[in-house]
């Protein structure tokens, strides 16, 4: 999958695409179904399937941070899309040049002189342009006056409710991983490098895989069950997901502790798949007194990774 940062970097072998445009942050079940349909009208015009998306997402643009936790850093989200056979992403930077911008430039500079595509779809709800003027109607006008068609996909219903990364993260702020899971249609991950932390985690006797959060708020904190990708190969593990305030921590971490694993961990990429919430996070007096709640941690993970 090709990464395209700025309309500046688009080439020929980038144009004459089928599109789709959005946040995507989680790549949820209604996500995919706009890019099922958008692969399927792929192949018959034998076309690249591009996604366009924005990097500050709108919200975190606007609202700084306030804006709801993300789902998915733009490293797990460009992972997610590859997943799901997406050819190429246009990253555009949301800053005051684009927010400035009319629904007809919109459309002009991105879609036509820049990608020159050939087939659109989007969701029901989009909208786009300065005060998000612009609308599937729009849409469908400037499709007709530049040669490329426009479709719209239905809102995916789980449970008579729309799915979105609104109510993921709302089932997610509550703990509740198999509804997220469900949404999602694959279990909540997050996914980083691993860096060198304090090694408290080793001096206890629970060495720590660290990850940096890599986001301005949480969808979730505590500690949880999880399953992680070492090596191509996936181990058990139990997470914890926030600021460490036993060690009066001040940046948000995920620390992973891989069951039953020897080795350097180091500089490894790893993908972590939560399961289920242990307990919330909490500051613990002593050491001994957080030696000992992770002791029954694992024993909690490891009996509620045996029923999944």
């Amino acid at each position: 999958m090709q990464l395209i940062r700025g309309l500046y970097n688009i080439r020929s072998e980038h144009q004459q695409c089928v599109a789709t445009i959005g946040n995507f942050d989680g790549v949820h079940a209604g996500h995919r179904t706009i890019l099922e349909a958008l692969k399927q009208q792929a192949f018959e015009l034998n076309a690249k399937v591009c996604v366009i998306t924005f990097e500050p997402q709108p919200r975190e643009y606007f609202m700084g941070d306030s804006a709801p936790p993300r789902l998915s850093s733009l490293r797990e989200k460009l992972a997610l899309l590859e997943d799901n056979q997406v050819d190429q992403v246009l990253c555009l930077p949301f800053n005051d040049r684009l927010r400035s911008l009319s629904a007809d430039d919109f459309v002009v500079n991105t879609l036509v002189s820049g990608l020159n595509i050939r087939y659109l779809i989007v969701g029901d709800d989009f909208h786009y342009g300065c005060d998000r003027k612009g609308d599937f109607s729009h849409l469908e006008m400037m499709g007709d006056r530049h040669g490329f068609e426009v479709c719209d996909t239905q809102t995916v219903l789980m449970e008579q409710s729309r799915v979105s990364s609104t109510r993921i993260r709302e089932a997610l702020t509550q703990g509740e991983l198999a509804e997220a899971e469900n949404m999602l249609g694959r279990p909540f991950t997050m996914m980083g490098r691993v860096v060198k932390g304090q090694q408290l985690g080793r001096t206890l006797g629970f060495p720590t895989a660290n990850i940096r959060a890599c986001r301005r708020q949480l969808p979730l904190q505590g500690v949880f069950a999880v399953r992680t990708l070492v090596k191509g190969h996936r181990y058990d593990a139990v997470a914890n997901l926030g600021v460490r305030p036993s060690v009066d921590g001040k940046k948000p971490v995920l620390e992973v502790h891989v069951l039953d694993f020897q080795g350097d961990l180091y500089d490894q990429t790893l993908r972590v798949e939560f399961i289920e919430k242990v307990r919330d996070e909490q500051k613990f007096e002593s050491l001994e007194a957080l030696r000992a709640a992770i002791t029954e941690d694992i024993e909690t993970a490891r009996k509620m990774l045996a029923r999944v």
